[in-house]
């Protein structure tokens, strides 16, 4: 079972950001590996820590985590969290450690090749509408995507100004004595090159835009408004960078006749008035096609049938809930002559005469049942 990301950082559920912020740039500063050098179980606990801060910083995943845990940041795609790299980690973090390694990383994960740091693209944004039969089995969307791409014939260079370190060391005289602090350099950003040569298509930056069909899966039972996260489909970065995400936001189409809440379906079936008392036997939509229900003789308006696991697959994988069957007797509003006369004969008769039993339930005690 997955660490819980609250106890990786050693904080409650309770904690403040300003905590969480706090305890993750305790962890980190721990098992950082420039202070572990070669420690394979500190760069795993320092990647862990990282994972817990990308969800536990964040308020959208936070909440999300809070009501689901893992199981929202599961699916092969993710919704974030898990599978971080060291690039990953220092592009998004890297702020966080301040000056407790000197402003900077030396040589490791985010900073290789003499120090330079990976730049990390810009993310992108999409949207997915998926219908209540593709939200209850999963899907595979295909989508079109305009992302960045490294234009061929790019050359670089080494950046004159850092001379390749992708950092500006700045040293300043204080009353504690001389403070050497490093910061990425803003000729090339802390990439540590420079474009030498560029195609006449390429932007600034020797990137240009390019149309790519990117496969999304997505995993049974996720709601509106939801975001999975595709790691590396977002814009390409200059140089030896790494692409940015593709960050796709969950909208669901609503069903014609089927109602979702959590993981159970409503559906509302009115029939008639002697369907009601003598029973039938009626074909109803449910997600994975019709079903056929069986009416006993004498159902009462306001029942509610519970079709067991014929609701929506749960997302944190704990089976599947219920299709609820509202039955409505439809009462006519107009009668011809000889209805008429039937139920005027029918007034007073004992047969017609409500008398509930105790197995018919409340309309209060039927809704506390729903949610039960």
């Amino acid at each position: 079972m997955k660490e819980d990301y609250y106890d990786i950082l050693g904080v409650s559920k309770g904690a403040t950001a300003a905590e969480i912020k706090k305890a993750y740039r305790k962890k980190a500063i721990e098992f950082h590996p420039d202070k572990n050098p070669g420690d394979e179980k500190a760069e795993e606990m320092f990647k862990k820590a990282a994972e817990a801060y990308e969800v536990l910083g964040d308020p959208d995943k936070k909440a999300k985590y809070d009501q689901f845990g893992h199981a929202a940041f599961d699916g092969s795609q993710g919704f974030g969290g898990g599978g971080m790299n060291m690039e990953d980690i220092f592009s998004q973090f890297g702020d966080i450690f301040g000056g407790a390694f000197g402003g900077g990383f030396s040589g490791f994960g985010g900073f290789g090749g003499g120090g330079q740091r990976r730049m990390k693209g810009s993310n992108l944004r999409i949207r997915v509408k998926l219908t209540l039969e593709e939200v209850a089995n999963g899907v595979e969307k295909k989508v079109k995507v305009r992302r960045k791409l490294q234009a061929d014939g790019v050359t670089y260079k080494t950046c004159h100004t850092c001379h390749g370190t992708g950092q500006i060391t700045k040293v300043t005289n204080t009353i504690l004595g001389r403070m050497q602090t490093a910061t990425a350099c803003t000729t090339c950003g802390g990439s540590g090159q420079t474009i030498d040569k560029k195609p006449a298509d390429a932007d600034a930056q020797g990137l240009k835009v390019v149309e790519e069909t990117v496969s999304i899966k997505i995993p049974p039972g996720v709601e509106d408004g939801m975001q999975l996260k595709v790691s590396g489909k977002g814009n390409a970065a200059p140089g030896n960078g790494i692409s940015g995400d593709l960050l796709v936001a969950i909208e669901t189409v609503e069903h014609e006749t089927l109602k979702r809440e959590g993981d159970n379906l409503h559906y509302d079936l009115y029939i008639s008035i002697s369907e009601a008392v003598l029973g039938s036997s009626k074909e109803i939509d449910a997600v994975g096609g019709k079903v056929r229900i069986k009416l006993e003789p004498g159902i009462q308006s306001g029942k509610i049938l519970r079709l067991r696991g014929k609701g929506i697959t749960s997302l944190n994988g704990y089976g599947s809930g219920d299709l609820l069957v509202h039955v409505n007797v439809w009462t006519p509003k107009t009668l011809n002559k000889e209805q008429k006369e039937f139920f005027e004969k029918m007034q007073g008769d004992e047969n017609f005469t409500p008398k509930p039993e105790k197995s018919d339930k409340s309309f209060f005690e039927k809704v506390k049942d729903m949610f039960s």
